[in-house]
């Protein structure tokens, strides 16, 4: 399998897009889970959703399930999802709040830090503390929660580090979440990402966006290095001199980019009039006309930061030609429906072009299965974001398959 996909890496032409069986091969698609996303850092939840002690979300990524909980010193751990007696799930529910993790099975018991407590009847030799739950790397960040399924979990801290302080002005632990919308796209994960690269298809495909985000290729490219155009420039002056943090920065190895970039001209928010979304804001921007931080981290989400609210989007691949991909609407903890904020107007502009997205990466996978399907070039000047991702998830994969390779032979 390794080998077949390395040729697949070799005889990829930059600049192109990937050949078939990177969107359609069930042996290419489990390398990607077990080379990037059982290894990778991979964006969970926003923290705001484990309220309290014993609050629990339950989440799937490929063979593994993982919980989510708030323990009882307030600290957020993820544990695989399999009781250490016979292997059952442990929480069944997607999410919940629990004074303690019961299993269902034979009611084995563990304390929300992953200790076992109690097990009946298994004699006086039994050691309940070789017997806790197994855990999962986790780590919050400014208010969102990424864990890592590896042994050992690549460097976190670069990522942190220069993304804290963009974060830390929304104040995300302050927020809740006012709307989730969770949608499977018959498409393979990469050509959602791919589609969210670019804004060279918004202007036919997605009418309520285009209200207010710009179609600008500066805006959603990734020319790092280069001039920064001069209407970007002052974007990010202005911002910067406010105490916000805004200047392009995309990490060395791609994986992560951050950017407070313009909306369209007069646009505040992502509404169909482009005004504020809320009146009650989430964190302390201070002016209506900040535009949003833009913040991807490979491979699993893209966000948008908006001085009224927030927007967390969460990429899950499910089969070779299917993804999900869930939207977290995030309101300050003390805004109220019908008062501060009307649900159907925050959420309408994102709930169709979700589904605009849907349909397109839909149709781009249908055209890809055809035997007709050939690799074509992508725009430098409307799609190097493309360009980007996809040097990334090359380099990636063939980094990660080099020692497997070996290893076969």
């Amino acid at each position: 399998m390794y080998n077949k996909i390395n040729d697949m890496l070799a005889r990829r032409q930059p600049g192109y897009s990937l050949e078939q069986g990177f969107y359609t091969d069930p042996d290419v698609f489990q390398a990607d889970l077990e080379m990037i996303h059982y290894r990778e850092w991979l964006f969970a939840i926003p923290a705001c959703e484990l309220e309290k002690p014993g609050s629990y979300v339950t989440h799937q990524i490929g063979a593994y399930g993982v919980i989510l909980v708030r323990g009882s010193d307030n600290q957020i751990r993820a544990f695989h999802n399999s009781c250490r007696h016979r292997g059952s799930v442990l929480c069944k529910s997607k999410k919940g709040n629990n004074p303690k993790l019961v299993c269902p099975y034979h009611q084995w018991t563990y304390e929300l830090d992953g200790s076992l407590l109690w097990a009946r009847d298994m004699g006086a030799d039994f050691d309940p503390k070789q017997h806790g739950l197994k855990p999962v790397h986790c780590r919050e960040l400014a208010g969102l929660v990424y864990i890592c399924l590896a042994d050992q979990a690549p460097d976190f801290d670069a990522f942190a580090d220069l993304a804290g302080p963009y974060l830390e002005p929304h104040d995300l632990a302050n927020a809740k979440v006012a709307h989730e919308s969770s949608i499977i796209e018959n498409g393979n994960w990469k050509l959602v990402w791919e589609n969210n690269r670019e804004c060279y298809h918004c202007g036919g495909n997605h009418p309520a966006l285009c209200r207010s985000f710009p179609d600008d290729p500066s805006v959603t490219g990734v020319e790092e290095g280069g001039e920064t155009p001069a209407h970007l420039q002052a974007h990010f002056d202005r911002c910067q001199v406010a105490g916000l943090p805004s200047q392009f920065h995309i990490s060395t190895d791609g994986q992560f980019r951050l950017a407070r970039m313009p909306l369209k001209e007069g646009a505040k928010s992502y509404t169909m009039d482009g005004k504020p979304a809320v009146s009650r804001w989430l964190g302390r921007v201070p002016f209506e006309d900040a535009g949003t931080l833009l913040k991807f981290h490979y491979p699993t989400t893209w966000n948008h930061f908006l001085p009224d609210h927030s927007l967390v989007f969460r990429v899950t691949p499910v089969s070779p030609t299917k993804t999900e991909v869930t939207t977290k609407w995030l309101v300050h903890k003390d805004a109220v429906e019908g008062r501060d904020y009307d649900l159907k107007r925050l959420t309408e502009v994102w709930e169709a072009t979700n589904d605009e997205d849907r349909r397109v990466v839909e149709d781009n996978q249908m055209g890809i299965n055809s035997p007709a399907y050939g690799p074509g070039p992508y725009s430098a000047l409307q799609e190097s974001g493309v360009i980007q991702f996809s040097n990334w998830y090359c380099e990636t994969m063939a980094r990660a398959l080099a020692p497997e390779t070996l290893a076969a032979e």
